[in-house]
């Protein structure tokens, strides 16, 4: 068993175990131990860092973007992401959910054959910052996502005044705040990475990639409702929960759709 592979195992196990004491604690009266689950999950990144390393670099100047890398990625930064929130703020409804996701996908990286290579040229400014942008507006965009489950999940429980289930959660306020400051960067990123690709990027409409533009397009459009809708309508709560949803659904299929048919079904 190679190193990658060990790695990938350790932080697989120490995200599920991390996950696992999370749940089975949320409801207690003393909540969950966020420093030995924080601990956990800092092993784990840690590990996921290093094997993310390992399968991303191709050569000297490519990338190997090939999707499960991508996912890997992805996972990845969220994870810090919502790991470092939670040294200042209760997300202890997020971190099972981010945590199992990275833990379930480092098991099934371990058993994905090797071979297919998705390479990026990195010494392109323009596809550097087209690609980044993306990444990161991705990323944002699916924490918003959670943030949305969240406020819907607390705004249940205050409505039927169940006080115990929300004891060891933020304010929903708070959330609700943070929700759309995520989206507003998040919908920025997006915009800024559409608009290096419309300008810098060849073939950015061509039939290749007419699939992932489209669905870029109209997801930015839903992600523009959204934030429309928040400031000049007061939308909030349940509908707000159906646009992201549907938002991130399409930049899914922008970003992942065509790359799973060409690289597990096609090949």
């Amino acid at each position: 068993m190679s190193l990658p592979d060990i790695l990938s195992i350790t932080a697989a196990f120490s995200y599920l175990i991390a996950a696992f004491i999370t749940v089975n604690t949320l409801f207690t009266p003393k909540g969950p131990n966020i420093v030995l689950i924080l601990f956990l999950g800092c092993m784990a990144i840690i590990c996921h860092a290093m094997t993310s390393t390992s399968h991303l670099m191709f050569s000297t100047h490519m990338l190997n973007f090939s999707l499960p890398n991508v996912v890997s990625l992805v996972s990845l930064i969220i994870t810090l992401s919502i790991s470092a929130v939670a040294l200042k703020y209760k997300v202890n409804l997020l971190l099972p959910v981010v945590y199992s996701f990275a833990g379930f996908w480092q098991l099934v990286l371990f058993f994905i054959p090797e071979g297919h290579e998705n390479p990026i040229i990195s010494d392109q400014i323009s596809v550097i910052s087209h690609v980044s942008l993306s990444l990161i507006a991705y990323c944002v965009l699916v924490i918003a996502t959670l943030y949305a489950f969240q406020v819907s999940y607390i705004n249940y429980k205050l409505k039927n005044k169940n006080l115990t289930a929300v004891s060891h959660l933020p304010p929903l306020m708070q959330v609700e705040g943070q929700l759309f400051m995520l989206l507003a960067m998040g919908t920025l990123c997006l915009t800024l990475s559409l608009l290096i690709g419309f300008i810098f990027l060849d073939h950015f409409f061509s039939v290749k990639n007419a699939h992932k533009t489209i669905f870029s397009f109209l997801a930015l459009i839903a992600y523009f409702v959204i934030l429309w809708g928040h400031f000049k309508r007061g939308w909030r709560g349940h509908r707000v929960l159906i646009f992201t949803i549907t938002a991130t659904f399409l930049l899914t299929l922008a970003y992942f759709g065509s790359r799973f048919v060409k690289e597990f079904i096609l090949q």
